[in-house]
């Protein structure tokens, strides 16, 4: 049996056009990210989403640390608990390998997130990383095994009730993987989302790695995203959507390996109705996640929140120590601006410039205020204390 067929299609190969239609609207809504915001505050965001992403990625394999957790060790404040401190390590990999996947498609626009080896890669990159010899040691079944990086799983595995294809046929159906999905790399973009959505599936059908699919297949799907140069992407992210309805997610995965369903049912091996749902699914999650971060990235609806976090912290409900004087007024200008320069700051919040340079630099100590170097412009830097009030549900209350 192979993972036929690659997209839900009828007899005739077309794609119902509501699956179409839903994937058109998706892309127009994801793009309306782009122009709420200067760069500089997008980026804000997109560096909080690398943080939400491998939350999330990870929580679905009841495996997450909290953003908080996350935000520590990126300063190397790691637990001195052994398996807290793991699961941080599991976070950077996550976030490290996330970032080569987008600088790889930034730096080559040709190449395809189907490549059997840029999948084996990613797996190889993310259990390479420091930290991770902890999960190297799976058992599974009974057995105790070493999982190898990148490195395609040399014995059957079963999840739950699905029974993988024989490790004998991995390599054949990776080529097949490869050749059949870069088939939709020159289609419309509704069309190359849906097959990017269907090819999540099929991938986790195929089941490649000994340990670590599910992981992997969402790197690979992020990828997907990058390949095609989807607008917003970024700014939101789907394994957030995934991991708040897990068990749907699960499900459809689940569903989706159904066998053809008579002669009516597509062409292929599997169902091309369930892959249909499945597909339908992935857009519904996608939707209400774009949904959100559109109605959360309004200006007005930032600005007030802001200063309602600074109030908040300053009259000790936050449990962190207040922040200098006129924070907000910094904060609202930066939200508005993008970035500025120091020597305007003093102007910006009507103080003597001494007493702006301390403000400027507590804020930038406190890790609320980024900036490329100690005479750069300074920009606003959301971290998981704010972004729960900022973006209320998106980061879970520690």
């Amino acid at each position: 049996m192979d993972f036929t067929p690659i997209a839900p299609t009828d007899l005739k190969g077309k794609i119902d056009t509501r699956l179409l239609e839903k994937a058109d609207v998706l892309l127009l809504e994801s793009a309306k990210l782009i122009g709420s915001h200067t760069p500089a505050i997008l980026q804000a965001v997109r560096d909080l989403l690398y943080r939400v992403n491998s939350y999330y990625s990870n929580k679905i394999e009841s495996e997450g640390t909290h953003i908080v957790d996350i935000e520590r060790a990126m300063q190397q404040e790691y637990s001195s608990n052994t398996k807290e401190k793991n699961l941080q390590l599991l976070s950077l990999a996550h976030i490290s390998v996330q970032k080569e996947i987008e600088d790889y498609f930034l730096y080559d626009e040709d190449a395809s997130p189907y490549a059997k080896d840029f999948i084996k890669n990613i797996h190889k990159s993310f259990y390479s990383k420091e930290g991770m010899e902890a999960f190297l040691k799976i058992a599974h079944d009974g057995l105790e095994d070493v999982l190898i990086p990148g490195v395609t799983r040399s014995r059957e595995v079963k999840v739950g009730s699905y029974m993988a294809p024989e490790a004998k046929e991995v390599d054949g159906l990776m080529n097949q993987f490869e050749f059949l999905y870069e088939k939709s790399l020159n289609q419309s973009n509704s069309v190359r989302l849906i097959h990017i959505l269907a090819s999540h599936h099929r991938l986790m059908w195929v089941h490649p790695f000994l340990d670590g699919n599910g992981r992997t297949a969402r790197l690979v799907l992020d990828g997907a995203f990058a390949s095609m140069q989807m607008q917003g992407y970024g700014l939101w992210n789907i394994s957030r959507g995934l991991a708040r309805d897990a068990s749907g997610y699960k499900n459809s995965l689940a569903h989706a390996d159904m066998v053809r369903q008579g002669q009516y049912d597509g062409k292929g091996s599997l169902s091309s109705k369930a892959l249909a749902e499945f597909v339908n699914f992935m857009l519904d999650i996608s939707l209400d996640q774009v949904a959100y971060m559109n109605e959360n990235l309004r200006l007005d609806v930032l600005t007030k929140r802001l200063d309602l976090y600074v109030l908040r912290v300053n009259d000790g409900l936050m449990g962190i120590d207040p922040l200098p004087k006129h924070s907000e007024k910094l904060f609202r200008h930066l939200l508005l601006v993008g970035e500025c320069t120091r020597g305007s700051v003093a102007e910006v919040i009507g103080v003597k410039e001494r007493t702006a340079s301390r403000v400027i630099s507590e804020l930038l100590k406190r890790g609320y205020l980024s900036a490329n170097s100690r005479v750069s412009p300074i920009r606003l830097k959301i971290g998981a204390s704010m972004a729960s009030y900022l973006f209320p549900s998106l980061v879970p209350e520690k």
